[in-house]
């Protein structure tokens, strides 16, 4: 997954939130391991964010449902 800052100023301090189906997801920025809500943060290796770039971040879901990742948020500081 991406985060693009599309403001005037940096972005520092982002979180992206999404819903995990029951498994396990496994990331160095997870807040929550086991399906259900899952908060991602910035962390010294991609934060803070330019205006007009991106920066990624990924994890390793498992579990046996073929649902994907959903009801994502975005927030800054």
């Amino acid at each position: 997954m991406a985060v693009r800052d599309d403001g005037d100023g940096v972005l520092d301090g982002w979180t992206v939130g999404l819903t995990l189906t029951p498994g396990r997801c496994t990331g160095s920025r997870r807040d929550t391991g086991t399906g259900g809500a899952v908060t991602v943060r910035d962390s010294d290796e991609d934060g803070p964010v330019a205006p007009g770039s991106t920066t990624a971040f990924g994890s390793t879901a498992t579990g046996g449902s073929s649902t994907a990742p959903h009801t994502l948020t975005c927030a800054g500081p």
